[in-house]
């Protein structure tokens, strides 16, 4: 079992910037790869960012390529989601994930379906 925690949300004005971070304890070799996917109300849960965390290699969705930015500190077993010039769109419940995923690409580490391990989640409202 991996247990996640995310913290770091809150709310901004537009063109702020946000930082969160997803803690993650327990049998935390069993993952290959972590995400931080968002819902926003009525919408799917979509995936934003993931790291493969063998050789830190980073996916993003194209809605935040150049605005957002994963990190990982393997000493803290933390994964970080720098969020600059946020945009009221980006208003959404975030949520970190871990997962072993089997073929790592760039639509794998964004879907939701190869990751069982979540966070609750932290919100995020950015006011226009």
């Amino acid at each position: 079992q991996v247990q996640l925690v995310e913290s770091g949300g809150g709310s901004v004005q537009a063109g702020g910037s946000l930082r969160l971070s997803c803690a993650a304890s327990g049998n935390t070799y069993s993952s290959n790869c972590m995400g931080w996917f968002r819902q926003a109300p009525g919408k799917e849960r979509e995936g934003v960012a993931a790291i493969y965390l063998t050789g830190g290699h980073t996916y993003y969705a194209d809605l935040v390529k150049g605005q957002f930015a994963i990190s990982q500190d393997n000493a803290k077993n933390t994964v970080y989601l720098q969020m600059n010039s946020l945009k009221h769109g980006d208003t959404a419940m975030y949520y970190c994930a871990a997962g072993r995923v089997f073929s790592v690409n760039g639509w794998t580490a964004l879907s939701e379906y190869e990751y069982n391990y979540w966070g609750q989640g932290t919100q995020v409202t950015v006011s226009s």
